[in-house]
């Protein structure tokens, strides 16, 4: 075989196996070069040792610090023994790579006598900068920094390079475009010549070759995208899937509403289309695409532009070489940024990101000069890719979508407004899970009581997501009803599994339900599945688990539910909770109830940093998985010399006598400014009393907070309503009265009757406004 029919042969572009050895002497890196020739795939051939998957001798062996080369046989598994040719590289740096091989099939491609491998200077090729280029597509998937790294050791020591003569040398390149021969040129000492193109097409070997490459680089992008249903991983991962094996520049740009996470974008993306660019891979010099197409960046695109053509059509857009004259044209179609410098001379290829054949998004692809351009070929490879990507991304952005829609629901149902409650402080703490599907059914509320109580509640819907925020939200208005209805805590919990029962066989939930009366100073509690709550007294900063009846989770059906009374004291402080707060994966749960009760028990300047120092106590380093509620309540009681009661005779004469009780009373309490107001209120709440009472008896009750608060009872069940008064009417005008004057007022069914109530400021009313995000915990 002469030299002439060996560079035909070789010419450089033979299909080479790359590898890469760390300083254990274990596989790092296994190209799919390096499966078709030694046998092994990559995730059998990375982690293992390299000396049992190359049987090549001496390019594991040799001395430090020296590139070497050499042939060998050698046979995969099942296969015939055959010629191997390989380089072998040391690597220096702050890397683990300590030697990159290189590894190629000598068989069938010249005389065993005559090919032999060994290195070139740089210097002795004509263009080295170009050589350079091709030389760094043998490194796929390595990322630029590494790629470089082990790129500039290789230009140190010299290119791979086939010896077929001893004046002759070819230089080994690896490229990944469709192989075309350049046209021969002067041979020149020290370098090889090139012979002319055999004919219009690429061999058929290699077209066969470059159509495997592409299948498997395909595959393997398959298997590198789509690993999260998070949309910004997923963009990152399509994006930096092309960069540097098929492409130099991928960028990733998506409609506002997909990035966004809202509906599937409607209709065909026009001029007005706002898109964001939302990520950028390149293997360029760092720093050199930020400043004229940022990250984040909001734009739309032109009409007379490649870009705007892709999108508009929905099919791919190939420019093979973006000329002076069509650089300046797209350039100029954007204001304040010179786009000349990064694109001109690139070969540019744009592919549309589509699913259900509405365009989501588009990348930008570019490969730089001395690269194989894009051609039709690339075209389909880019094609099948983005394709690929569309449906990842629209997977993610439809989770985002279900995730958005879900969080905004739960974030609806949760407590807008923290409720004044007597005697009774309250701070409260949300927080969402990190993982996926992690908005849950977790709530916590408060709710104002007749008799200056305040029902305290938390519960937890199983299960994550839209469903269990619904369900979450239908649950807790069931309880903001029932509380209304002054149930008992057990019974309250009875008729809510009833209710679960239902609605659904899958509604399940734990719940737990709290009164707390601060003139009596008692908490009565029923507990229906969940975490039992932490009490720190005031006395002495002691902490405790409340040992309560359990109970079964709401929604199981047929288990009775036990009430608890607990005598507490003025400061004592109740901490409620859902077990994300307490629950660690592989860690017993008794363990997070004392690490509760510990941080609980902390000294803190208010509420609010009482809480705090709970989630900090309590919230592992990785975020806790699980979402969380927080409800935390100061026990403030009210004295008893702040209370007044009194018992009347269900007599119309009655309402005048109420009317002086209080004004005397106000007075003693040096309320005498309020004494005007308040008759007024008293006197129509117990005319109406007077009026629909069965029993000789209707009670009289004042409370003194920050507000004085009247209420009257009677053993009628019938609720008072507001009616429509005709101008000639007798009655009908006393409930608007009390509206009128009373800054809040309601009634509600008591045991042997109701309790109608009315409050009056003291003060000058002062509206709570309404809590941001941060006073419910949401980051």
């Amino acid at each position: 075989m002469d030299s002439g029919t060996s560079r035909r042969a070789a010419a450089g572009r033979i299909p080479l196996a790359v590898v890469v050895v760390a300083s254990t002497g274990l596989v790092t890196h296994w190209s799919s070069g390096a499966r078709r020739l030694f046998g092994p795939g990559r995730q059998d051939a990375v982690g293992r040792p390299a000396i049992d998957l190359l049987p090549v001798s001496g390019a594991l062996d040799g001395p430090e610090g020296y590139a070497r080369a050499g042939r060998a046989r050698c046979a995969a598994p099942g296969r015939e023994r055959t010629d191997v040719l390989w380089w072998a590289y040391p690597l220096a740096g702050p890397g683990p790579e300590r030697l990159l091989v290189l590894a190629a099939d000598a068989g069938g491609r010249a005389d065993g006598a005559r090919l032999l491998p060994v290195f070139a200077p740089h210097t002795d090729f004509p263009d080295p900068d170009d050589l350079a280029r091709r030389l760094s597509g043998t490194l796929p998937n390595m990322g630029p920094a590494l790629n470089g790294r082990i790129m500039a050791q290789v230009l140190e020591l010299g290119y791979p390079a086939l010896e077929i003569s001893r004046s002759e040398r070819v230089p080994v390149t690896h490229d990944w475009g469709t192989p075309r021969r350049p046209a021969a040129r002067p041979q020149q000492p020290g370098t090889a010549a090139v012979p002319p193109p055999r004919g219009p097409g690429p061999e058929p070997d290699l077209e066969h070759a470059a159509v495997r490459e592409r299948l498997e680089f395909l595959n393997e992008v398959s298997g590198r995208i789509g690993t999260s249903l998070d949309l910004e991983r997923t963009i990152r991962e399509v994006t930096s899937a092309a960069v540097p094996r098929f492409t130099d520049f991928a960028g990733t740009h998506l409609r506002a509403a997909v990035l966004a996470g809202e509906g599937f974008p409607d209709g065909p993306p026009d001029v007005t289309t706002v898109w964001h660019r939302v990520w950028v891979e390149h293997n360029d010099e760092p720093g050199r695409w930020d400043d004229t197409v940022p990250v984040g960046e909001a734009i739309a695109f032109p009409e007379h532009t490649p870009f705007f053509q892709c999108m508009v059509t929905g099919e791919p857009v190939l420019v093979p070489r973006v000329s002076e004259e069509a650089g300046n044209r797209i350039s100029a179609q954007f204001e304040k940024r010179d786009l000349r410098p990064l694109i001109n001379g690139r070969s540019m290829l744009i592919v549309p990101l589509k699913a259900r054949d509405v365009v989501l998004g588009f990348m930008v692809l570019m490969r730089r000069e001395g690269r194989e351009p894009f051609n039709d070929m690339d075209r389909t490879t880019g094609a099948e890719l983005a394709a690929r990507a569309g449906l990842v991304l629209d997977n993610a952005r439809m989770y985002t979508h279900q995730e958005n829609v879900a969080d905004t629901l739960q974030d609806s149902m949760l407590p807008q407004l923290t409720p004044r409650t007597a005697g009774c402080d309250t701070a409260t703490r949300y927080l969402p899970g990190t993982r996926l599907g992690r908005v849950g059914g977790d709530w916590f509320d408060t709710v104002k009581l007749p008799g200056s109580r305040t029902a305290l509640v938390v519960g937890d819907v199983m299960g994550h997501g839209l469903n269990s925020a619904a369900m979450m939200g239908q649950l807790r208005t069931a309880v903001q009803t029932m509380a209304a209805l002054d149930l008992p805590p057990e019974q309250l919990l009875r008729n809510l599994d009833d209710l679960a029962q239902r609605l659904g066989e899958h509604y399940l939930a734990t719940c737990l339900y709290a009164v707390y009366d601060p003139i009596r100073s008692e908490l009565r509690i029923a507990n229906a599945g969940h975490i039992p709550p932490v009490l720190v007294r005031a006395e002495d900063g002691r902490s405790e688990l409340l040992r309560l009846p359990t109970g079964a989770p709401i929604g199981v059906g047929g288990v009775p539910f036990e009430p608890a009374t607990v005598r507490v004291a003025p400061g004592d402080r109740l901490v409620l909770c859902t077990d994300g707060l307490v629950e660690v994966r592989g860690q017993d749960i008794g363990a997070g109830l004392a690490a509760l009760c510990e941080s609980a028990a902390h000294p803190a300047a208010s509420m609010d940093d009482a809480c705090d120092t709970i989630i900090r106590a309590l919230n592992p380093r990785d975020g806790r998985k699980d979402d969380v509620a927080l409800l935390m309540a100061r026990l403030n009681g009210i004295p008893p010399e702040h209370v007044a009661e009194w018992q009347l005779a269900p007599e119309p004469a009655e309402a005048r006598r109420a009317r002086g009780l209080v004004r005397d009373q106000l007075g003693r309490w040096g309320l005498a400014e309020a004494a005007g107001t308040a008759e007024i209120l008293v006197g129509e709440l117990v005319a109406n009393a007077v009026r629909h009472a069965r029993t000789e008896r209707v009670g009289l009750r004042l409370v003194r907070t920050d507000v004085l608060l009247c209420e009257v009872t009677d053993d009628d069940h019938t609720l008072p309503t507001l009616l429509t008064c005709e101008p000639h009417d007798e009655q009908g005008r006393g409930l608007r009265l009390v509206g009128a004057l009373a800054q809040e007022w309601g009634a509600s069914h008591t045991g042997p009757g109701k309790t109608v109530w009315c409050e009056q400021p003291l003060v000058r009313p002062v509206r709570a406004a309404r809590p941001g995000r941060d006073d419910r915990g949401r980051p």
